[in-house]
Parts: structure tokens; C-alpha cells; sequence
């Protein structure tokens, strides 16, 4: 049999509040691969760990998409990992 070597995809976010809508693409793109049964992974870096900080997500709605409080939710329902 052979071994699986596949790597979880990472989605790198380093936008915060600075850019409401860019920081809310790592996260809805993440949500579709949990959907899809796709593993991957959330990396906060730059601007974006301050999403990490109690509250800040609740100040983030980027356009045309639902609000960030939503997809994190969503993002804790497929067990998708969270890195700061």
C-alpha cells in the first residue's frame, strides 16, 4: 500500500482590520476546502494576528461577504487549524 504525502493546503492571511474584505478571503476560501473535505490550515501573520485578540473579529464584514464572526464559526466547525 502506499503512504498518502499530501500536505494540507495553508491559506495565509495579513490583513486585519486594515482591509475588512482581504481579511475575510483566507477564511471564506478555507470554509469552501473544509466543505469540500479539502485539509487545510489558517495562518494569522502581519496585520491579521490581530484578529486573534478577543472582539476584533466582531469589527470585520468585508464586502460582499459574510460577516467574519460567521465564517470563523464555521472555520471552528470543520476543526480547520488556526496559527498567529
Amino acid at each position: 500500500m502506499q503512504e498518502n504525502n499530501r500536505r494540507p493546503l495553508m491559506y495565509v492571511a495579513n490583513h486585519g482590520t486594515d482591509d475588512p474584505t482581504l481579511a475575510t478571503l483566507p477564511f471564506l476560501v478555507a470554509t469552501g476546502a473544509g466543505s469540500a473535505e479539502i485539509d487545510c490550515c489558517i495562518a494569522l501573520v502581519g496585520e491579521a494576528a490581530v484578529l486573534a485578540k478577543p472582539g476584533m473579529i466582531d469589527a470585520v464584514h468585508g464586502v460582499g461577504f459574510p460577516p467574519l464572526r460567521e465564517l470563523v464559526q464555521k472555520v471552528r466547525d470543520y476543526k480547520i487549524p488556526v496559527y498567529v
